[in-house]
């Protein structure tokens, strides 16, 4: 399980954890980012202009096949080093608490994040992306293509003020 190295805040949640997962899962490869402490990394992909590496492991790289064709992919990832069960948090930003479900952050009960990236360049296995947000190390779960026809969602709204209660 993860570590929150920053601790549950005043108002925040933690759901029991069941003691036996429903799934297995396949780290595919390693994400290279510049950050090494929680604190240094962007809130979003967005924030940062610095060129990341994908390393996708061998017996996966066939899968790569095709790849360049593509200007953006959407990165799944494992958030291996974040606290897991967190299921009402006091964002730093927010006046009052929040449901997980309702944030993008790390701290939940299945770390999984994902990031639009842009597509630099394939070097073999590697990839070279920018618009990541985790901490050098991160395992990967799985590589999409970005279709902005069917991904894209415009006139999608968030509620910043975060009226339920």
């Amino acid at each position: 399980m993860g570590t929150d190295e920053f601790g549950i805040r005043p108002g925040e949640e933690m759901a029991a954890l069941p003691a036996r997962f429903d799934a297995g899962l396949y780290f595919i490869g390693r994400l290279r980012t510049p950050w090494l402490a929680r604190q240094d990394c962007p809130k979003n992909g967005l924030q940062s202009d610095a060129v990341c590496t994908v390393e996708v492991d061998a017996a996966y790289a066939p899968g790569l096949r095709s790849i360049t064709g593509c200007t953006h992919l959407i990165l799944l990832y494992w958030m291996d080093r974040a606290t897991r069960g967190l299921i009402v948090q006091q964002p730093r930003h927010a006046d009052g608490p929040r449901g997980t479900f309702s944030l993008r952050s790390p701290a939940r009960p299945n770390p999984i994040a994902l990031s639009v990236v842009e597509l630099i360049a394939r070097e073999g296995d590697l990839l070279r992306v920018r618009g990541l947000d985790c901490l050098d190390g991160t395992p990967l779960l799985d590589i999409k293509p970005y279709y902005a026809t069917t991904d894209s969602r415009p006139e999608a709204q968030v509620d910043r003020a975060g009226a339920e209660p």
